[in-house]
């Protein structure tokens, strides 16, 4: 009889913990965990072309040291934070990030209007070919965050429901950090980098 009651209380642990969620706080986890990899991946690669933007542009409008010291400074900011995946799980670190990413943005927006006052600048190809791929980084990162958002939706749908917020409880599961809506309008935007022929 002791057998038996054993063997009971196996499988209806068992029942539990297969109802409780924890594989699908792994699985959500993981998600988010690559979809953020993309993100930042994507805000490197933009990144990586400022320099020679900056170079180029430096070439043809040099007077205009005041935008590309602004730019310059904005990337530093960006590429300075440390971005390891504990900022997933810290709402204020993850907000810095967004901050120092969307001042980014700015300042390359503001840069590609400078840019549009220099008729030889626009025509010469280097130029055009950062431009193009300063573009296509901008729709990969709006891509990228869109996914994140997904991912992050996801999981936080499964920490609050019932019965798995329970199990978020107990093992610390918390609700992970989205793009804040306030800055949303800035970052939703691209630089323009469309200039006319």
């Amino acid at each position: 009889m002791k057998k038996w009651i054993n063997w009971l209380g196996i499988a209806a642990l068992t029942a539990l913990l297969s109802g409780c969620g924890y594989n699908d706080f792994q699985n959500k986890d993981e998600s988010v965990a690559a979809a953020w990899s993309e993100v930042v991946n994507q805000y490197q690669r933009r990144a990586d072309l400022i320099p020679n933007l900056v170079n180029t542009v430096k070439g043809y409008a040099s007077h205009e040291r005041e935008t590309l010291e602004a730019v310059t400074r904005a990337r530093a900011s960006a590429t300075s934070m440390q971005v390891t995946p504990e900022v997933l799980n810290d709402p204020a670190a993850f907000q810095r990030y967004q901050q120092a990413q969307g001042q980014l943005t700015q300042a390359l927006s503001r840069l590609m209007v400078v840019a549009e006052n220099y008729p030889q600048l626009k025509a010469d190809a280097s130029f055009r070919d950062l431009q193009s791929q300063l573009e296509g980084t901008e729709n990969r990162i709006t891509v990228a965050r869109q996914r994140y958002i997904a991912s992050v939706r996801d999981y936080n749908v499964l920490t609050r429901s019932f019965p798995t917020n329970l199990t978020a409880m107990l093992f610390s599961y918390k609700v992970k950090p989205n793009f804040a809506v306030e800055n949303e309008r800035s970052i939703s935007n691209a630089p323009a980098v469309n200039f006319g022929k």
